[in-house]
Order: C-alpha cells, then structure tokens, then sequence
C-alpha cells in the first residue's frame, strides 16, 4: 500500500455474536437476532492496524533498561522557597543555543549530520515507535464519508481485526440496527441531533512500559499497544464505542481519559482516577462504553499521574457530516513537546522544584535530534514523519495537540491553512498560515494542494517563544516533510517559513470574533451560578505549588468524588478542590492567571463551554459575539500581563450533564503541581444514576492491591 492510493476494495463479511447490553441502555438494545451481512467497503490496512494491531505482538514485560540523562539543564526553576519566599522568580535563565553542543555538524531545522543529503531514516519505524506507524509514508488515510456498516437504529458491536494480508475483518452482534443489503443513511445535519445508529465499535488497549527511540534518543516510555503514539479510535457520531483497558504496567496504576468526549449518561467512564474511578490495577482490565456523543478530532490519554507525558496518548477520530469539502483525509496529526528523562522523574523534579524544560519536539511521534546534546544511546538522522500530498487536492489535517507543556505553532511552508473546527466544534471557515494549539487543543484544517507535482515542504510545529514554554533550547522545532505524488520521497526540503516572531510569542489562540462556531447556539446572559477562580503559584513552605483560590488539589485515589457522591457521602476533603455548582441552569466561571510564566490551557470535562471574553486585568462584562461566542473544550488562558495585572478569561456553560467534572489545566507539570478543581453537578441527578458495576470494582481492586503495594503518589496523582 501507499499513501497515494492507500484504500482497496474488498469483500467483508460481517457475522453476528451476542453482545453483552448494559443495564442503563433502552430494552431494545438487549433484544438479539442473528443475522449475516456480506458487504463491500473500502478499508485501509494500515488505518486498521493502527486501530487496533490485533495481530501485533508485544511484550509488556519485555527488554525494559532504565537509562537515565546525565545531560545538564540550561536552569533550575522555580528552585526550593527560601524562608519567608512566597513567590518564585519570574522566570528561568535563558536556554542552551539552539542546535546546542556541535550544532555546526548538523543541518538545522531536521537535524541531519552533514554531507548526509537524505532523509533515509537510521532506525527502523519499530525501533523508534514501536508498533505504531503514525509517520509512516504508508499510514494513515481515513475515509472521507465516514466508516462502514451504517445502522438505522438498534444495536450492533464491532471488532476489528487485522490478517497478514492487511484485509480488515468486522466480527458483529446485531440486536437490530444493520441488515442484510442495508445502506448509507443520509448524513445528519452538522447541527441537528446526533444520529442513533445503532453500532458499537470495541478495541482492546494495552498500557506498558516500552523502550523506545522516537527521536534517535533510547528512553524508558509507556505505550499503547507497543507503540507510541497509540492506535486510533474511530467511530461514527452516534456510535458507541467499548474499548477494553488493561494495565500492563507491573508497578502502579493507570487509566484511559477520552478527551472532549462528553460523557452524557456515563460519567463514571470519563476516565480520572480520584474523580470518576479508582486506578486500574496492574493486571487488570477495564470495559470503558459510551457514546460517540460529539464529531471531529480529538485524542486519548493516561489521567494517572504524567503518565502521558511518556506515551500512553494516541487520536480519536469521530466522523461525521461535513460542514467544508476536502477531498483526501491525512488522518491525526500530533504534536508534542518531548522529553529524554522518563516520566516519574520529570513528575520528583517538578515537585521539587525543577520544571523540566523540554528537549525536543515531535511530529506523529518522530523528528531527529542532534545527539552531542545528551549522554543517552542516541542515534542521529532517526527518521522524521512524512506525508504525500496530492496536486490539487483538498486535504484535511486533523491536528492535536498530545504534548505535556508545550504551546504549538504549526505550519507548512507555501501552504494556506483553512481552519474549519476547533476542538469538537466545527466554526465558519477562516484562513491563516499558522495555528495556535495548546496541550489538549485540536484543529481541523484544510489544505489545498499546489500544483507542482514534484514539490518538497516542510511541515513544521514550533514551540512557543518568550514566555510561552519551557524547553532547554536545543530543539524547539519539529518538522517533518511533504512530498506531492511524483517528488523522490528521501529528498530533503528547502522551502522556508512565513511564520514570524511576533506570531510564535504570542501566548494566546486566535481572537475570539475570529472563531465563529458553525451552529449558532445563545447563552444565558445571567447565569445564576458565577465563580471567579483565582489561579497563584506559591510556595507552601516546602515547596513551590499551583492553587486555585487558595488551594492546591491532591485527589485520593481510594474515594473518587463521583462515587462518593452517588452513595451520598458529600463531605469532600478541601484538597479535593470540589466546587458545587447544584442544579442552577447554568455556570460562568471567571479564571484569573497571575503568574508571569506559564499560559494555561484550560480544559473542563463533560462540556464544550462558551468562551465569553478574555483579556488583562478586570473584565468589563462585554461578551465577544454574544449571539453565537466560541465553543471548545480547552481555551488559553494568558500570562500574566505583569506583577500587578492578571489575565482573565470567561467560560460559560449550560448545567446539563451530572457528574464530577474537572477543570484544570493542561501542562502536565502544572496539574501535577496541584491546578486543577473538579465542577460537580446536579449531584441528586448523580444519586439516581444506575452506574455500571466494574466501576465500583475498581476501587475493590484498588484497595487489596494497595494493601500489599504502596502506589508511590508524589504529585496531585493527575
């Protein structure tokens, strides 16, 4: 297969098993018949192997060396506090130079040795990812009309598997939603109600220790499924999707958080662990099912600790109506600062007073690294991502951001980006030749291709400049190369960026009268339920934390607060960070940031809000387009003006959806560090709710695990 016709045609045959029917789904859901469909579809092998390398073999407990980077860092902030110290310095020193020690026998932006010429990579895909092939030339495409078989109702479940030959194979329990000769159903309407169609889609995941390289650089990492980044879920809006979790990791726990997903009917399967759920064991397996409730591009990941920040992250794709036309779809793109120490140590030096600085930056998993720059087996040219264009065609690009810290710029060099969604929210068409994403954020972009048939660009993700990001300066800028159909796909490109300085330290997203959601939707002008949430970072006399109105979160993984709520014990610890927000219709909540380093993406669970305004100091009540504001899911929240004027921004959302709903921010560092308060809401509504059993087995488990093992929780355990 190849990237420029990456689909075939094939029969598949679709045969029916009996399906286990959750207690809180209609009584028709449990109501089997047996039935056989022989369809044709287009199915893409490597698509298929991505979502679930079924026929992949990995081993959890395999080679696993623990190599550790003695390599010096350009600062230590924020340092210990000194007695009497209650706020840290500004900011850090200045990084290492870029290009870093030796930086003269490489070739700047993807770091090849000189006289090398070529982007043949130096290590196989399975040396530095693993299983995945995220970054391969073969992988992936998706299907631009969405996934096979379509149902009209009832319920069917689906497992994928892959042969040698890279067919794909639908194994289906129907219950009435699919029959024999049954076809396409009409696309729903963008903003009308989401479809009832009837499927359920499984996948079983893997969370590991693994060695990987996706840099050239050897590291202790956590994958999904033996590779980094993991495989793709994708669904069809309507869907519902189970996905089996087991954790392969022999000492702590884990668990699986599907961002942006809303969760309507299932919070206890949002995935946090102290919140919804307690740890995954090692050992043991999960059945997380809920609904493909929201369409577009977002991605999974570790809630445990930072334990993401290692690899356990991959995308999801949800298809659904269209609201621009594209003719190719490239599939997730991911961006994602990088680090060569393994994550439970970047997690002690964060709580002792050492923000780790990133060390590279990576697009679908991989870019080079110039390797004098670190005492780690390291291998130079490694390999960079690559992806074919097509002459003329329309493409679109399902960018995430999946790192820890970093806030991205991506771009492609002489190359027009058309943003048409954000986050889970399609927005009326704007075009721009760069794209804020912080951690969590998505865009869905268009990308027309030009007409030089041979054309080699580069593709570019930079770190935030000034006061957007800490990285040690080495290799802020990952870049992999775009070739159209007839370019030599070893060649390397020499096209340059129009992406300024300005634009690269700008600390914010786009303006909000720039992001017009699709489908109008009004908003509450007086809310009933108003919070302003002040977010400090200080010292507690050890050391130096994130609060949010005076308190900074450390969750107990043996009570989750949902599952405390629903057996009626509401008395929280205050560390917990729990806000009651009662069953009032609506919540605006006024976040201010007074720290001078560090913006904020902010993300809630269980919603997209409305992002009313944002700016410095205090807000004078305007909403920007207050007849249809911006909806997402993550939105930035700015530095700090200066000592004296903080940012602010304004979210507000409909009250709608019972459960425990964090809002944190999204730097794994700062999470860690205690930024993060958890929303509940129409706690009765919670207490009616017949929560699925294995939930409250977790916590079982958790307790006689931790009887005999004691998890090793040095941060806020998010």
């Amino acid at each position: 297969m190849v990237a420029a016709a990456p689909y075939v045609t094939s029969a598949v045959t679709l045969t029916s098993v009996v399906q286990y029917a959750p207690s809180y789904l209609p009584a028709a859901y449990n109501t089997t018949r047996t039935s056989v469909i022989t369809k044709t579809v287009t199915v893409c092998p490597c698509t298929d192997s991505l979502a679930t390398l079924a026929s992949a073999t990995y081993n959890p407990n395999g080679p696993y060396v623990n190599p550790y980077d003695y390599s010096s860092l350009p600062f230590t902030w924020p340092g210990k506090p000194t007695k009497g110290q209650t706020t840290p310095a500004p900011q850090p020193t200045a990084p290492f130079p870029y290009g870093g020690t030796c930086s003269d026998k490489y070739e700047a932006p993807a770091w090849i040795p000189k006289g090398s010429h070529s982007l043949v990579p130096g290590i196989p895909q399975s040396g530095t990812n693993g299983n995945s092939l995220w970054g391969d030339l073969t992988c992936p495409r998706l299907p631009v009309d969405g996934l096979p078989p379509y149902g009209s109702g009832g319920s069917s479940s689906l497992t994928y598997s892959a042969s040698a030959t890279g067919s794909l194979t639908y194994s289906v329990s129907s219950t009435g939603g699919i029959s024999a000769g049954s076809s396409v159903t009409a696309s729903p309407s963008p903003c009308g109600e989401m479809p009832d169609t009837g499927v359920t889609r499984s996948y079983d995941l893997h969370v590991a220790f693994q060695t990987i390289a996706p840099d050239g650089v050897q590291k202790n990492g956590i994958t999904i499924n033996g590779g980094f980044p993991g495989p793709l879920i994708e669904a069809n809006w309507g869907d519902w999707i189970q996905i089996n979790v087991t954790n392969d990791i022999p000492t702590e726990g884990t668990t699986l958080h599907w961002h942006g997903l809303r969760q309507p009917g299932t919070p206890w399967y949002d995935g946090v662990p102290a919140v919804t759920q307690c740890p995954i064991i090692p050992g043991n397996t999960l059945s997380y099912l809920f609904r493909a409730d929201l369409f577009g591009t977002s991605w999974y990941h570790s809630h445990y600790s930072a334990q993401y920040s290692g690899g356990a992250v991959g995308p999801i794709v949800i298809h659904g109506p269209k609201t621009a036309e594209y003719d190719i779809d490239i599939g997730p793109v991911m961006v994602s600062d990088w680090y060569h120490q393994d994550y439970f140590t970047l997690v002690n030096q964060t709580m002792h007073g050492d923000f780790p600085p990133s060390n590279n930056n990576l697009i679908n998993g991989k870019m080079n690294y110039p390797c004098e720059n670190t005492t780690l087996p390291c291998t130079p040219n490694a390999g960079i991502s690559k992806f074919k264009f097509e002459s003329g065609k329309k493409h679109l690009v399902r960018l995430v951001n999946t790192g820890a810290e970093g806030i991205q710029k991506f771009s492609i060099d002489n190359h027009t980006l058309t943003v048409i969604a954000n986050d889970f929210v399609p927005i009326v068409p704007y075009t721009t030749n760069v794209i804020t994403l912080g951690v969590g954020q998505r865009s869905d972009v268009i990308v027309e291709g030009l007409s030089n048939s041979t054309g080699v660009y580069w593709m570019r993700s930079q770190l935030g400049t000034d006061r957007c990001t800490l990285n040690d300066g080495v290799s802020p800028n990952a870049v992999a190369a775009v070739y159209y159909e007839d370019a030599d796909t070893t060649s390397v490109p020499d096209s340059t960026s129009d992406v300024t300085a300005a634009q690269l330290a700008k600390c914010s997203n786009d303006a909000l009268n720039q992001t017009v959601p699709f489908c109008s939707e009004t908003i509450d002008s007086n809310p009933p339920s108003v919070e302003t949430i002040d977010i400090t970072f200080a010292s507690n006399g050890t050391s130096f934390l994130w609060y949010m109105n005076n308190s900074s979160f450390r969750g107990d993984y043996n009570d989750p607060v949902l599952l405390e709520t629903k057996v009626g014990n509401l008395t929280f610890e205050k560390e917990w960070n729990v806000i009651d927000v009662g069953t009032n219709s609506s919540v605006r909540v006024i976040l201010k940031n007074h720290g001078l380093l560090g913006a904020h993406p902010m993300h809630l669970h269980g919603h997209n809000f409305n992002v009313l305004a944002e700016g410095f100091g205090e807000w004078d009540g305007t909403v920007v387009n207050a007849a249809n504001t911006q909806r997402r899911d993550v939105q930035i929240l700015q530095n700090a003006q200066d000592a004296d004027t903080p940012s602010f921004v304004v979210l507000q959302w409909a009250n709608d959806n019972p459960g425990a709903w964090p809002l944190h921010c999204h730097l794994a560092w700062h999470v860690s560090g205690g930024l993060f308060v958890q929303m509940l809401e129409r706690k009765e509504d919670i207490q009616k709710e017949d929560f699925d059993a294995d939930v409250a087995q977790t916590c079982r488990d958790w307790a006689s695990w931790t009887g005999t093992h004691v998890p090793d929780q040095i941060d806020s355990g998010l």
